[in-house]
């Protein structure tokens, strides 16, 4: 059966988790007490899902501080996230203006120090235990290669070229999309914001300002993404595609037209998670570019504004989106994570479960 409902992956956390990890962070809590406060929040939000009949659960990413927290714990890596948490520091998101943000990742180049090699994989400890909770399949996420490439700072000696580093990020991901595999996760879903960098305008520039040809690096980051998942037999691979999501401000702006083409037709993901709650996703043409057997799934559901969407206008958007895509190729989610960092978006937790809810009843009147 077609699985015609998503969620992205990252939900609200509840004041005591938020509350433990600045405990932690500030020294004030152990690794033991935390982890306490985790398996006590991911326990809760499992039951929660079950309530309220999701077909598919999430740990919520409770354990991460960020989206991209799933390639940290990686020898010749390890100080990206720590880069990342200083650069935002120093943007204070209040800084902004319009809700355009750019991604601390994007500014907080990394450089590899030493050959890639997995120490832990933290996804294959999130799904082991959210799994043991409940009998609803576990979905998990992991940040893809593009993203990993484009926060990459070439100039050191560890690897000869960005193709060099790119295929050991693969080799690293590959160890742990098998461990999941063995594992018995039946969805992993790969997060792949970068790839609207290249219809940014702001994005090119930077990718160019370093000497990178974005051309040349989507090309290889398509192919990278697809020897991720190649061979992984029982294993439903998703990919999310966005342009931010950061305390309901965004990263990139563009419409899917001009890669669409290359992606939607060349990813071997079945499933793709596109980002379609508002105008700056444009139009619904691109979708005549998805290849046969892959699901579209349209995040018409905001998660950055707790209002919630009209029932009959998701029903017109997904007729809409029909005409270029036949409707048993589409399904429906919210667009991004309710939580992409700890903070979470600007929205409540009734209004989260209140847009999961109505996108359950959605894809009842269209599929059944």
């Amino acid at each position: 059966m077609t699985l015609r409902v998503d969620n992205v992956g990252s939900m609200l956390r509840p004041p005591e988790l938020v509350d433990a990890v600045a405990r932690h962070e500030a020294g004030g809590l152990s690794d033991d007490g935390l982890r306490a406060v985790e398996d006590a929040a991911v326990r809760d939000l499992v039951a929660e899902q079950e309530r309220h009949d999701l077909p598919i659960v999430v740990d919520g990413e409770f354990r991460r501080l960020n989206f991209m927290q799933s390639f940290t714990d990686v020898a010749g890596f390890d100080t990206w996230m720590d880069r990342h948490r200083a650069a935002r520091e120093a943007r204070k998101l209040a800084t902004t203006e319009g809700g355009v943000v750019t991604a601390p990742s994007a500014l907080a180049l990394t450089p590899a120090t030493e050959p890639l090699r997995l120490r832990r994989s933290q996804p294959l400890d999130e799904f082991t235990f959210a799994q043991s909770l409940t009998r609803t399949p576990v979905k998990v996420s992991l940040i893809g290669p593009d993203r990993i490439l484009q926060a990459y700072d070439s100039g050191r000696e560890v690897y000869a070229d960005d193709q060099a580093f790119l295929d050991a990020v693969v080799a690293v991901q590959r160890e742990m999309v098998d461990e999941l595999a063995k594992a018995g996760c039946g969805y992993v879903h790969m997060d792949a914001p970068g790839f609207t960098a290249y219809v940014d305008p702001p994005s090119l520039g930077r990718f160019r300002d370093r000497g990178r040809d974005p051309e040349t690096m989507m090309r290889a980051t398509v192919a990278a993404e697809n020897a991720v998942i190649e061979g992984f037999d029982g294993v439903t691979f998703g990919i999310h595609l966005c342009r931010g999501n950061e305390q309901s401000h965004w990263h990139r702006e563009g419409h899917y037209d001009a890669i669409a083409e290359e992606l939607f037709g060349t990813l071997r993901h079945e499933r793709l998670l596109l980002e379609y709650d508002t105008e700056r996703a444009g139009g619904f043409e691109p979708l005549r570019f998805v290849r046969p057997g892959a699901i579209a799934v349209l995040g018409l559901i905001t998660t950055k504004s707790g209002a919630l969407e009209d029932r009959d206008d998701l029903l017109r958007r997904i007729e809409e989106a029909s005409r270029f895509l036949p409707v048993e190729q589409l399904a429906i989610s919210p667009q991004c994570g309710f939580a992409s960092g700890v903070e979470g978006n600007d929205l409540t937790p009734d209004q989260q479960w209140a847009k999961l809810d109505l996108m359950l009843e959605v894809s009842r009147d269209v599929w059944g």
